[in-house]
């Protein structure tokens, strides 16, 4: 049994403004290719499907094109919610998706109801269980799972309770091994940006070993693969959806099953539309290096180092890397320079015209030259005349 294991779809999501609908349409394809070159039985998909919970029409389309496409290319398709996504829109037509190979687990009545599959032709045979947990809210499910403390901790290790006890129910007279998806922060995971609403410091992350004993644990919601031990692991996300990702090689995790349990893990790689620049320098050094022709096509992130904020920074910029959608600022040695607020610099100006030099420096972080400094001084002194006149 061939497995597939992706997560973080974030169908919708945009990159600093910019569509990804289309960079969204180009993994599906890559997908598909996949699925159907390496004869993919199962794909897994482990939460944050959507990027919102009332995806736009064009992005629901997209899903249902490549439900669509994989289970024609043979393979069934098993899905959770991530908390980006709504339980309840996703999990609609659950039961009749079933008939059509694709199998929804949004639910906590459907924690202990595996997707059973045989893994030989004995029908008393060996069999993979698959299991979904959605993204559990403590706050809203902690009652109907029977804990006591809201807290991620407890809401976890009751799903998994309940799925051990099933397995163990269905274990006892046959080989039955387990695939568990899991939409969830557990520890030893490393996170990026774009995860929103992690719980700060820690807390919120479950456990590792609320997972032990499961044959395989498909963790969605970092967006980095990563392995925490050899069964449980992050796919991450198929594309990088915030700059901190940039050194990310997107991909999942394909997981061979046999009767005898998991015989192999091997990374799968998506190629990506864009590359990801993160740039840093002087505006003139960035401008002049040759070194950075690649990141004329890529998206970038510019920080400038100039001690003084340079005129038309993003302007120039754009003209020679087109698609550079942040920027920053990071003077050399402002580090070392004195931390002054700016009501008291203020309170230290000597005149009219330093006031209006202080504001300027501080809204675009680089002092008045010569020039103008001589037009605000002339613009006051036209100011005085009028009020003399008056």
């Amino acid at each position: 049994m061939r497995l597939l294991h992706t997560s973080d779809w974030h169908l919708g999501r945009s990159f600093h403004g910019v569509g990804m609908l289309e960079a969204q349409r180009s993994f599906v394809d890559q997908l598909v290719a996949f699925v159907r070159d390496q004869k993919v039985d199962v794909v897994l998909i482990a939460g944050d499907v959507y990027d919102r919970a009332l995806p736009g029409v064009d992005v629901v389309g997209l899903l249902d094109d490549a439900l669509v496409r994989l289970t024609d290319a043979g393979a069934t398709v098993v899905l959770t919610s991530g908390n980006h996504d709504s339980a309840i829109r996703l999990g609609f037509a659950s039961r009749l998706l079933e008939r059509g190979g694709v199998h929804l687990r949004t639910r906590l009545d459907d924690l202990a109801t595996p997707l059973l599959l045989p893994l030989s032709d004995d029908d008393a045979g060996p069999q993979l269980a698959i299991y979904g947990i959605p993204w559990l809210e403590p706050r809203l499910v902690a009652g109907a799972l029977g804990v006591d403390t809201a807290s991620h901790f407890e809401v976890t290790r009751a799903a998994t309770s309940l799925v051990r006890a099933d397995l163990a129910a269905r274990a006892a007279g046959r080989t039955v091994h387990s695939v568990v998806l899991a939409h969830t922060f557990a520890s030893g995971g490393i996170s990026s940006d774009s995860e929103r609403d992690l719980s700060i410091g820690g807390v919120g992350a479950v456990p590792l070993d609320l997972f032990d004993g499961f044959s395989y644990v498909a963790l969605g919601h970092l967006h980095g693969r990563q392995e925490l031990s050899p069964a449980v692991r992050y796919s991450g996300s198929p594309l990088a959806y915030s700059f901190s990702e940039a050194r990310h090689r997107k991909g999942g995790w394909l997981v061979d099953i046999t009767a005898d349990g998991v015989d192999s893990v091997t990374e799968v790689h998506w190629e990506a539309p864009r590359e990801l620049a993160v740039l840093r320098g002087t505006l003139e050094e960035l401008l002049a290096d040759d070194g950075l022709a690649w990141a004329e096509a890529a998206y970038c992130q510019v920080t400038l180092t100039d001690a003084q904020r340079p005129a038309q920074a993003m302007d120039r910029l754009r003209a020679r890397f087109p698609d550079t959608l942040v920027l920053g600022f990071d003077p050399e040695g402002a580090k070392d320079a004195p931390k002054t607020s700016y009501s008291s610099r203020l309170a230290s100006a000597v005149d009219d015209l330093s006031v209006c030099c202080g504001f300027l420096e501080h809204v675009r972080g680089r002092s008045a030259d010569e020039a103008e400094a001589a037009v605000l001084a002339e613009a006051l002194e036209a100011v005085r005349l009028e009020g003399v006149s008056r």
